[in-house]
């Protein structure tokens, strides 16, 4: 077993279209950054994005973030799993509507395919969703020989709009009433 390799850079994607998304998705950055060994580091604005895949549903809202961990690839997704759980997400229907989703798109230069986590996200350069909050925090980023820029340039954006321009929406108080 290699020596600890040190702190390294993941990406995650987070999305949600039940409840209160964007609160869940803010409530989730929180609680991975609270969490030991784990810093987020940059988080992209607010996007509402259509739904894909299923698309008689409500739209999304969607955000990705760069946390600085030293927690293992697989214990991040443990972390990420552990944190949709206590917020109630439930998996009912691949692509259904959801209160949280959270992604693990890359984590360092790792690459694994099979098995219980593959990195590079195997869809994540088809989706606009995915790449457009990317390219706000990591667009020098390279994902399969290509950056999330050059992704980006040929990636379906149609209807994809930003919610809120401000990086901070995560760490601003619930509204309460």
């Amino acid at each position: 077993m290699p020596s600890d390799p040190g702190p390294q850079t993941a990406s995650l994607g987070l999305g949600g279209n039940v409840g209160d998304p964007v609160g869940s998705m803010a409530e989730a950055l929180r609680l991975l950054d609270a969490l030991g060994g784990c810093r987020v580091s940059a988080v992209s604005r607010l996007y509402r994005t259509p739904p894909w895949g299923k698309t008689d549903q409500d739209w999304f809202f969607n955000a990705c973030a760069l946390v600085e961990t030293q927690i293992g690839p697989e214990d991040l997704l443990d972390a990420c799993l552990s944190i949709e759980r206590r917020m109630k997400r439930e998996r009912i229907e691949r692509w259904g509507p959801r209160t949280i989703d959270i992604d693990v798109l890359t984590y360092g230069d790792v690459a694994q395919h099979g098995g219980r986590l593959e990195l590079p996200h195997p869809r994540m350069t088809e989706r606009g969703f995915v790449l457009m909050p990317l390219a706000d925090v990591a667009p020098a980023m390279l994902v399969d020989g290509k950056t999330v820029s050059q992704w980006l340039e040929t990636a379906d954006l149609t209807g994809i709009e930003v919610a809120d321009g401000d990086a901070g929406w995560w760490r601003r108080p619930a509204a309460t009433g």
